[in-house]
């Protein structure tokens, strides 16, 4: 894979819970995170005492992050909105040359800064609520 345009890294919100999904405006910062909780299975009888897992056990997680401003009112009133519900929505993160990402979200944080000089930011995060599906670029 050659060098990609962070801006191409695009986050979309499901907009009416049917599969009509927008992107989050004016978002500078995107970041996805996979984790996967491994499951200990070593026993006095494991080889050398090397630690042994089990291979497909555990859970898995994904974690998305982002930051910017506000520009879209579509977007921003849903992503408020969300937020203040505590609902889970579908969300895609397209990743340029390799795919995309979707399943279900909640957004675990909601912050807004701003400067006396500049302009208003919010930074937010969620979480998957859920089982995300790839689909290869």
């Amino acid at each position: 894979m050659t060098a990609q345009k962070g801006k191409d890294l695009l986050l979309k919100i499901d907009s009416d819970g049917a599969g009509s999904f927008v992107t989050v405006a004016g978002l500078r910062t995107r970041t996805l995170a996979f984790n996967a909780q491994a499951v200990d299975v070593t026993d006095m009888e494991s080889a050398g005492q090397w630690r042994e897992l089990l291979d497909g056990g555990g859970i898995k997680r994904a974690g998305l992050s982002g930051a910017g401003i506000f520009r879209d009112a579509q977007s921003d009133a849903l992503l408020r909105q969300q937020f203040f519900d505590g609902a889970v929505r579908d969300f895609q993160v397209t990743i340029p040359d390799f795919g995309t990402i979707e399943g279900p979200f909640q957004i675990t944080a909601l912050e807004f800064a701003g400067r006396h000089d500049g302009e208003l930011t919010f930074d937010m995060a969620l979480e998957s609520a859920g089982e995300l599906a790839f689909e290869a670029a």
